[in-house]
């Protein structure tokens, strides 16, 4: 089939392999595009519409992601069979990071003190429509696929493939990971100052994989875990299977203080503690070097599994950066964690645990049971992307894009936002954490903005203890500076609209009681 007759406007705020997968997409959910009917290869599609192939792999992936297509290796994409299924939230989907889904959920409104609020589960509303296509989604927490420098890593592949380690990267490989990027690591590691003579490293299938194994190696059920609230839904669920009490640390605009971290230490004797020091998921809190050294030796004390998550550290857009625990003396038995999703590719699922060594080698004995090891080949080509120099080029454009993104996004929060909104301020990272002014609900809220085309993760979705209505996760990683300019100007028009029909239905319910 052909789809030459796709016009695609150049001069628009939405990206090209947006504008593609649009249109592809409103082909198929029109019937114009069947079941089964085969799409143009994406360097012919490339040809016809004067395109770089990247633009439309691009779409294609997102076509993919939602359902909509299936690619076959050495065949084709096809439009997939059956009917489409709806994402959750709307035309974007939303993989990057697991919902908590905790035993014994009741409905969308049921609230535990451990879980907070469970997600809905469905695709339809109440009356029966489905929502519209979201065209700008801060609810993911991922970066920009428009920049990932699909030449360059099909060059690393390429030479990957090319060299006789092409044979041993195909087989299987030790459950501690590729040693020669374990080796890379532990030098950049050494840089940071983070490398301690007893250290040693653990490759994993990201940074979820890393904190599953972490509870299974030294948590019992009922231990307790400090945790940062709100915190990132991805680690609430994976503690949630190992059935401890989870007990929030509360985030402010300089994350969770040194004061509240050692009061909650000994009240609460917890086993382990988990810390996000740099542009914390989701509120983009920076912990200062005091707090950091100060919660060091309160966890010191008291003999606390401090675990670092440093997945953000490196996208800093401006200002100076903060030593990372696992840098500052006395951190022996800190446990870090790194991952290649933020920066590179999140797709590849490679991320890495430097610990002490008799912790490494039970992680990897747990590893070994569960998956025998991370997929080589993955490793060898983030190795080669790094060592080759395009892994630090690609990061001196993510940094300048996330710059222009985060600027866009708070100069968006100051100029459409209700009056009495507070959001915070960071210096990197990928999100913003938005407090609307009361009587403000951003769950209750979210349908409608959904119904004009933008959508994000309300504060439901973060809890531990305790629940911010007013509150919700601004993600803008994932889109242009005029991408999040016009969807936050949109959700101030909806929060501008929810907080007036509040006020008249507050006026009718004082008029009738006054009658």
């Amino acid at each position: 089939m052909s789809l030459v007759e796709i016009q695609l406007d150049t001069q628009a705020a939405l990206p090209l392999y947006r504008q593609l997968y649009r249109q592809i997409r409103e082909r198929i959910l029109r019937g114009e595009l069947s079941s089964g009917d085969r799409l143009p290869a994406t360097r012919d599609l490339a040809q016809q519409l004067e395109l770089n192939r990247a633009t439309v792999s691009s779409a294609y992936a997102l076509l993919e992601e939602e359902g909509l297509i299936r690619g076959h290796v050495g065949r084709g994409s096809f439009v997939a069979e059956g009917r489409v299924r709806p994402s959750l939230y709307g035309s974007e989907p939303y993989v990057s990071e697991p919902l908590p889904l905790p035993a014994g959920f009741v409905s969308q409104t049921g609230f535990t003190p451990q879980f907070g609020f469970t997600p809905q589960i469905g695709f339809v509303s109440q009356n029966g429509v489905v929502p519209a296509p979201v065209e700008v989604s801060f609810a993911t927490s991922r970066p920009h696929a428009g920049l990932f420098p699909l030449d360059e890593f099909r060059l690393s592949c390429e030479e990957v493939l090319s060299t006789e380690i092409a044979h041993t990267v195909l087989q299987l490989g030790s459950p501690l990971g590729y040693a020669p990027l374990r080796q890379y690591l532990l030098e950049e590691g050494e840089e940071r100052q983070i490398g301690r003579a007893n250290d040693d490293i653990l490759i994993t299938n990201g940074c979820q994989q890393a904190i599953d194994l972490l509870a299974r190696a030294v948590l019992s059920p009922d231990d307790t875990v400090l945790v940062e609230e709100p915190v990132y839904p991805g680690l609430k669920s994976a503690l949630a299977q190992a059935r401890v009490r989870l007990v929030g640390m509360p985030v402010g605009e300089r994350g969770v203080t040194a004061v509240d971290f050692a009061r909650l230490i000994e009240s609460e004797r917890p086993r382990m503690a988990v810390l996000t020091p740099s542009f914390q998921n989701p509120t983009g809190a920076t912990i200062p070097l005091e707090a950091r050294e100060a919660m060091l030796e309160a966890a010191n004390r008291a003999g606390v599994l401090l675990v670092e998550n440093d997945l953000y550290s490196a996208l800093r857009y401006r200002g100076e950066a903060t030593p990372a625990i696992k840098a500052l003396p006395g951190a022996d038995e800190v446990v870090l964690l790194g991952s290649f999703s933020k920066v590179a590719f999140p797709g590849l699922r490679v991320g890495w645990m430097i610990a002490p060594r008799p912790l490494i080698r039970r992680l990897a004995e747990i590893k070994q049971a569960t998956d025998l090891h991370t997929d080589q080949l993955s490793q060898a080509v983030l190795l080669r992307f790094a060592e080759s120099g395009r892994l630090a080029a690609h990061l001196r454009l993510v940094r300048k894009s996330g710059l222009a993104q985060l600027e866009a996004a708070l100069e968006g929060c100051r100029r459409y936002l209700p009056t009495g909104s507070q959001f915070t301020t960071p210096d990197g990272g990928l999100n913003l954490w938005v407090r609307l002014p009361a009587p403000l609900d951003a769950g209750a809220a979210l349908a409608a903005a959904q119904a004009r085309g933008v959508s994000y993760l309300p504060a439901r979705y973060f809890a531990v203890n305790r629940l911010e209505t007013g509150a919700f996760r601004l993600s803008f990683g994932g889109l242009t500076p005029l991408e999040i300019e016009r969807g936050i100007q949109l959700l101030g028009e909806v929060f501008e609209e929810e907080l007036a029909r509040g006020a008249r239905s507050g006026a009718a319910e004082m008029h009738t009681a006054m009658v």
